[in-house]
């Protein structure tokens, strides 16, 4: 850890299917064993942020129907067990769907062996998996990803991580960066975000996201 920082607060909202904010959301966990942060993980919802695009190509359309149980999912656990347990069912449910080359499902309650799984991994209650085909968390849910669309704009995607009082849609990056680098890329990050006038930067992926 750095002496003589002041700790900070790391508010990240994720959409678990989405493989850049796996990324970002990696490098965060490596961040806290080299920075003293706290942080506060969120359920968004991708398929919330595509609701009633018309002119979404079919195939991503159907992963949008596939996506609504894990987010539904994650607002249950995020209401009736806290943030903390959040953070771990995002380490399972995200280390099964990507490390383990689950992701893209397409058809609805594509994910239901994983969601189940993972409960069950992270010693929570096996009946949050009802939220997945329910509305009953519905409204949380979308107040929670409305926070994320207020504390960064419309414009975005997942993740929005808010480091301090302003917030950012990424960094997205494709590879995880691990020990003092990631805390160095914090720490820039940081910076950034204590300069108010700053708002972008961004330049062409050139290749995919791996997770090792």
């Amino acid at each position: 850890m750095t002496a003589n920082a002041a700790r900070q607060t790391v508010t990240f909202w994720f959409d678990v299917s989405c493989p850049f904010a796996w990324v970002t959301s990696r490098w965060i966990k490596e961040v806290e064993q080299v920075r003293d942060i706290d942080v506060v993980w969120r359920p968004m919802s991708l398929s919330v942020l595509n609701e009633g695009r018309d002119e979404l190509p079919e195939d991503y359309r159907k992963m949008m129907d596939a996506n609504w149980g894990p987010a539904r999912v994650f607002t249950a656990v995020s209401i009736e067990d806290g943030d903390d347990k959040v953070g771990e069912l995002y380490t399972e449910m995200g280390t099964r769907i990507h490390n383990g080359g689950e992701g893209g499902k397409n058809t609805d309650g594509g994910y239901d062996d994983i969601i189940r799984e993972s409960l069950a991994a992270v010693g929570l209650p096996a009946e949050r998996f009802d939220a997945a085909h329910s509305e009953t968390y519905d409204a949380k849910m979308r107040e929670s990803h409305n926070a994320a669309m207020e504390a960064v704009g419309d414009d975005v995607g997942t993740p929005v991580v808010k480091l301090g009082d302003t917030a950012f849609f990424g960094p997205v990056m494709t590879r995880i960066p691990r020990g003092e680098e990631a805390g160095r890329i914090f720490d820039g990050a940081i910076a950034l975000a204590g300069f108010p006038h700053f708002f972008e930067l961004k330049r062409t992926r050139t290749e995919k996201p791996e997770f090792d």
